[in-house]
Parts: structure tokens; C-alpha cells; sequence
């Protein structure tokens, strides 16, 4: 039985593929935005819309190195990399985010009851 660890190189950090790049790139900007998250104050909705605010344009930079990765993508690969449904699941979650940040504050109008019931 051979228990040898395999012989193939590992790519060092220097010599990243575009999609490693993309992971890491993803990984630390959540990290990031989540430690600054932790700093706020709990309950305020301020804080809450700035956080969220940050985030969406966290993950807006984060489909610009994904569009930069998938145009430098290599090709004939057998296994690859769909950066495009990436893009796009990324897209659903700034979507998401943004739409309610930019969600009025107010409440919503509610029509005034008629009160008097009998005729």
C-alpha cells in the first residue's frame, strides 16, 4: 500500500490561478466587512444600512476581479470554472442587499378605517 503524498507541485502564492485569486479576493473582503461589522453598535439601523451599504460595494469589487479572472481564464481546461454563474449569483446578492437599503424608512400608508358601521 503506498501512502505517499502525491508528487505534483503546488502552486505557491505568487503563482495563483484566476480562480484562487477570485476565492481569496471573496474571503477577505467578507472578513473584512464581517470584523468591521463586529465594531458597531447591535440595534442600530444606521449602522445596519452603512454595514450593508458596504458590503454591496464590497461584492461589486469583487465581480470586477471575477470578470478580470474569467477573461484571463485559461482554455480547453477539462474541468472549468463557471465565472459567469458566479457573476451572476453575485449580481442576486448585491441585488438583494441594495433593495433593501434603498427600502423607505417610513412606514407604509395604511387607509384610514371608516368607524362607523351601522347604516
Amino acid at each position: 500500500m503506498n501512502t505517499s503524498v502525491s508528487m505534483l507541485p503546488s502552486p505557491s502564492p505568487l503563482q495563483a490561478t484566476p480562480g484562487t485569486r477570485v476565492r481569496r479576493s471573496w474571503v477577505l473582503a467578507v472578513l473584512y466587512v464581517a470584523l468591521s461589522a463586529t465594531n458597531a453598535q447591535a440595534g442600530d439601523a444606521d449602522t445596519e444600512r452603512e454595514n450593508l451599504a458596504r458590503i454591496a460595494s464590497e461584492i461589486e469589487r469583487v465581480q470586477v476581479m471575477v470578470s478580470e479572472a474569467a477573461q484571463t481564464a485559461p482554455t480547453g481546461e477539462r474541468v472549468k470554472f463557471r465565472y459567469d454563474w458566479l457573476l451572476r449569483d453575485l449580481g442576486q446578492l448585491r441585488e438583494g442587499i441594495t433593495s433593501h437599503v434603498d427600502a423607505p424608512r417610513q412606514p407604509r400608508p395604511v387607509p384610514p378605517l371608516r368607524g362607523d358601521y351601522r347604516q
